[in-house]
């Protein structure tokens, strides 16, 4: 079988670079193109030198269609309405689009979900194989406690981070609320401030840390008299993002169209 040609968007970016090197160095996979928005100094030059690797006489371009049509996959952790468009293109060229992007509003998933019709999807809040797994404990864990454990979600990344909770967290959360078979809308708390009264029982809380140049730090804290249940992750490495990125692009290359998740791509 030939090797899958994964192309990256925001492929001059911190997380770009690192998606470059991990299809680089994964078997059945090649580095096939990257894109940054025009205008920006990265376009033009070569993108392996950009990304630490040696030149691949691939140079970064701007125009997603014209890549799109030359790969089979595309890599994308970028913004919620870059993202939706780089949908579109995806559905339009039948091809695998991962998706790390966090902060989507309703409008947003419900782009993505008409894009699906066409494009293979994989889609998820933290593409760490360790994250889904912690995921898969919280809501095994949630499902057997009863309310007599209060759910706090608690995560810390770095200062530039623009939305919160993080969408990691959010995954968290939402795990516990399935494993409650409770709606996470109906129950989160994102916020108290002043005199909130006593917490409510059933509640999802999630608290949001931000500062200096943490990757991402995760949570999830199961609370009751006497007692206190505490699973976490700590992410040192960007690289554990995309190595889940690219195992997820290979999965999906066979797969029909369809709007898939981590748990998906992990069989969880």
């Amino acid at each position: 079988m030939a090797d899958l040609k994964i192309g990256i968007v925001g492929a001059a970016g911190r997380m770009g670079c690192a998606l470059v090197r991990m299809v680089h160095e994964t078997p059945g996979c090649i580095v096939a193109g990257g894109i940054e928005r025009s205008g920006t100094q990265a376009v033009g030059k070569d993108l392996g030198e950009l990304a630490g690797i040696g030149a691949l006489d691939i140079k970064i371009g701007d125009n997603a269609l014209e890549m799109f049509v030359e790969i089979d996959a595309v890599l994308d952790f970028t913004t919620p309405e870059a993202s939706v468009e780089f949908a579109d293109i995806a559905a339009q060229a039948r091809i695998v689009h991962v998706i790390g992007t966090t902060g989507f509003t309703d409008v947003h998933e419900e782009k993505l979900h008409a894009a699906a019709r066409h494009a293979r999807i994989i889609k998820s809040g933290n593409m760490s194989v360790g994250v889904n797994l912690l995921a898969a404990l919280v809501k095994q864990v949630a499902g057997i406690l009863d309310d007599d454990f209060d759910i706090e979600v608690l995560e810390m990344h770095h200062r530039h981070k623009v939305d919160a909770p993080s969408g990691t967290a959010l995954l968290l959360g939402d795990a516990a609320a399935k494993g409650r078979g409770i709606d996470l809308d109906e129950k989160s708390v994102r916020s108290r401030d002043g005199i909130t009264g006593a917490r409510k029982a059933g509640d999802i809380g999630f608290a949001t840390l931000r500062g200096g140049s943490v990757i991402g730090e995760h949570c999830v804290i199961f609370a009751s008299d006497g007692e206190r249940i505490e699973l976490s992750h700590k992410a040192t490495d960007r690289s554990l993002f995309a190595r889940g990125a690219v195992r997820a692009a290979l999965w999906g290359g066979d797969k029909p169209p369809g709007l898939y998740s981590m748990n998906d791509v992990l069989g969880i």
